[in-house]
C-alpha cells in the first residue's frame, strides 16, 4: 500500500465544513504571501484568524476594508495549487468553524492531500458533472457516496473509475463558487474525507488484527 500523510498547512487544529462562504479574488501574489479581496467574511475577521483560501488553511496577517493578507510558505506552494495562482483569479473562502454553527458540509481541515486536474467539467440539464483525475496512490481513500473536499468545496462521489472521480454540482454550488471559472486541465486542490486516514491508521498499527474488513465497514456504514 501506497502510503502518504496530508501535509500539515495550517499551524492551529481549526476546522472548517466545505461550505463556501464567499467568492474572493486574488489581488497580488507573490513569494511569500497572498492577498485576497473579498467583503462577507471581513464583518468579524482579525490577525491570527485562519481562512481556507480554495481549501488551504491560511493564517491571516493583516487586512483592511477591502481584503486580506496571508503567508504562504514554499512548502504550501509546493504542494498545492497557489503557486498557479495569478491575479484576479477568483478564490473560494470559508472562516474557520465555530462550536456553535451547523456542520453543513463536512469535517474539513484545510490540510490538502494533493492537486488533482479538472478532466471534464459540463452541464447536466440544471446540474453539472464534474470529473477530476487524482493522482496514483490515493485510492484509498475515496469511495463512492464518500465525501471529498475540491477547492475547498464539500462534494459527495458519485461514482469513481480507476483514478477518475464524478461528482454532481447543484446550480448554487457552481454559481457561487470558482467552479464557473474553472476548465478541463486546470488545477485543484484536494482534501480526502479525514475518516478514512484514521481508519487506515487504525489498521496499520495493528495489523488489521481487528479484522477489520470491507465487508465490516460496508456493513457499519463507512463506505
Amino acid at each position: 500500500m501506497n502510503i502518504r500523510s496530508p501535509v500539515l498547512l495550517c499551524y492551529n487544529s481549526y476546522m472548517f465544513t466545505g461550505i463556501v462562504e464567499e467568492l474572493g479574488q486574488v489581488s497580488d501574489i507573490r513569494d511569500n504571501s497572498i492577498s485576497v479581496s473579498c467583503k462577507k467574511i471581513l464583518s468579524d475577521i482579525k490577525i491570527g484568524d485562519s481562512i481556507a483560501v480554495d481549501g488551504v488553511c491560511l493564517t491571516v496577517t493583516s487586512f483592511n476594508a477591502s481584503g486580506f493578507v496571508a503567508d504562504v510558505s514554499y512548502e504550501t506552494k509546493r504542494v498545492t495549487k497557489l503557486a498557479k495562482l495569478k491575479n484576479y483569479d477568483p478564490v473560494n473562502l470559508e472562516r474557520a468553524l465555530l462550536l456553535s454553527s451547523r456542520l453543513g458540509g463536512h469535517i474539513v481541515s484545510g490540510h490538502v492531500d494533493c492537486v488533482a486536474e479538472i478532466y471534464n467539467l459540463a452541464s447536466k440539464g440544471d446540474f453539472y458533472e464534474l470529473k477530476i483525475k487524482v493522482p496514483d496512490g490515493f485510492s484509498q481513500y475515496y469511495v463512492k457516496k464518500g465525501s471529498i473536499t475540491i477547492d475547498g468545496i464539500s462534494l459527495t462521489i458519485a461514482d469513481i473509475s480507476n483514478n477518475i472521480i464524478n461528482v454532481a454540482v447543484i446550480p448554487h454550488t457552481y454559481e457561487a463558487t470558482n467552479l464557473s471559472s474553472l476548465k478541463k486541465g486546470d488545477a485543484v486542490n484536494i482534501e480526502f474525507d479525514i475518516l478514512a486516514k484514521y481508519v487506515e491508521k487504525n489498521l496499520l498499527m495493528n495489523d488489521n488484527k481487528n479484522n477489520i474488513t470491507m465487508d465490516f465497514l460496508e456493513e457499519n456504514g463507512f463506505v
